[in-house]
């Protein structure tokens, strides 16, 4: 038998790898009453519906004069100016015929007003004001209801709220909203290499910094992070961390341990005191991946090295957490490209190059490997603006050939 990954049984797919991994996790069910002050990123438990209509009432899209039109009002109309309307105190008479009121941006629209001609087009003389620019009826006038009405649905359920969500809900008085607790990420990393940054490094020692790239993508993902720092190479010790990870997280992200080596202890430490799924995923960078749980919380065992550890969090573990947090998954910035350089790639894994991607002058995406794709070298994906997206029996693609990449 040849000895290549495409040749290896135990190799998963990784759209294999994902429906074993999402078939093992189940939505969290706990849901809170936070201040829509705090809802940023966070999902929505149940869908909102406004108890009002938005805007409350007709008023101004402009400061002005208000008035009421019959069609058209032609060049040189002259109105009398009959009151003040202000954003917040209204001017409650009817305004009679031939008659106007100024206006501020937001007030109410008069009684027997449908029009506002903007301050700049009249004439303003004492007591009056003259047209200056034909205007039509309705001109510069926000409808009552014309953004939402009442017992619209303005947010579904399992909706990751933006600053847009949250300015929508204050618009319809709603000062807090009902969202899934968010999920708990126990991130531990193994290897007695590893130092934190900020110690003076020995010799053969190296700055741990898998823990910082998933504590920034657990942060977008608006987890709970829990830091247990970094274990050394010791299945006892690895194992006593695990556990009580497991008694406090509803996820355990390691990092390194989980290859072959005589020092990666995370696989059998897994399988004695937990279980073990699956292992090795047919994905570059990153095939050392592993999968189980131990008691109630989900085990992912990231690989060491750093693009590793980031591409396999990004493909295989946020679909994790989409499911866990009750999230509908974001749509991939997936378009097509063409090769500005040849790409080299053997089969047997899909294989998610890092890379750079710009647009000629007819918005026609070209794209070339961003250097050296080694699974330590992190300044690929740093200074990378996209992943070249190659599936498992993809080879070598010439200068000019059509790709797919996903835009970061």
């Amino acid at each position: 038998m040849k000895n290549s990954d495409s040749n290896k049984p135990t190799l998963m797919p990784i759209e294999t790898a994902l429906v074993e991994m999402l078939k093992q996790c189940q939505a969290l069910v706990e849901r809170e009453t936070i201040s829509v002050l705090h809802g940023l990123n966070r999902i929505t438990a149940e869908a909102v519906f406004a108890n009002r209509q938005v805007p409350p009432s007709n008023n101004s899209a402009m400061d002005g004069f208000a008035f009421h039109v019959d069609g058209t009002s032609p060049v040189g109309t002259k109105l009398s100016i009959q009151g003040q309307a202000l954003a917040g105190v209204p001017f409650e008479d009817e305004v009679k015929a031939g008659h106007c009121v100024s206006i501020t941006t937001g007030a109410i629209l008069p009684p027997g007003t449908n029009t506002v001609m903007m301050q700049e087009n009249v004439l303003i003389n004492e007591g009056h004001i003259v047209l200056n620019q034909e205007v039509k009826a309705g001109t510069s006038v926000r409808l009552a209801g014309e953004d939402i009405q009442s017992g619209q649905q303005i947010i579904p359920a399992g909706e990751k709220l933006t600053a847009a969500h949250m300015a929508l809900l204050a618009s319809i008085g709603e000062s807090s909203v009902v969202v899934f607790r968010r999920p708990k990420v126990a991130v531990i990393a193994t290897g007695d290499e590893l130092v934190p940054p900020g110690e003076e490094l020995k010799s053969g020692q190296i700055y741990e910094s898998n823990r910082f790239a998933l504590h920034g993508l657990l942060q977008q993902m608006n987890a709970n992070i829990l830091h247990y720092g970094i274990v050394e190479d010791d299945p006892n010790k690895i194992a006593e961390a695990f556990l009580d990870a497991s008694e406090n997280a509803d996820v355990i992200l390691s990092c390194g341990g989980v290859s072959v080596g005589s020092a990666d202890y995370v696989k059998q430490v897994l399988q004695k005191i937990g279980q073990i799924n699956f292992w090795k995923v047919a994905i570059k960078p990153g095939k050392p991946f592993a999968f189980g749980s131990i008691n109630k919380a989900i085990f992912c065992g990231l690989p060491g090295n750093p693009v590793s550890s980031y591409v396999t969090f990004q493909k295989l573990v946020t679909p994790v957490l989409d499911k866990l947090m009750g999230r509908t998954p974001p749509l991939s910035q997936t378009v097509n490209a063409t090769c500005a350089e040849p790409i080299y790639k053997r089969a047997g894994r899909a294989d998610f190059q890092r890379g750079i991607a710009y647009q000629d002058e007819h918005g026609e995406y070209w794209v070339k490997p961003n250097g050296s794709q080694g699974s330590g070298i992190m300044s690929s994906i740093a200074n990378a603006n996209c992943y070249i997206l190659l599936e498992k029996d993809q080879t070598n693609l010439p200068t000019g050939a059509k790709i797919k990449i996903e835009l970061f």
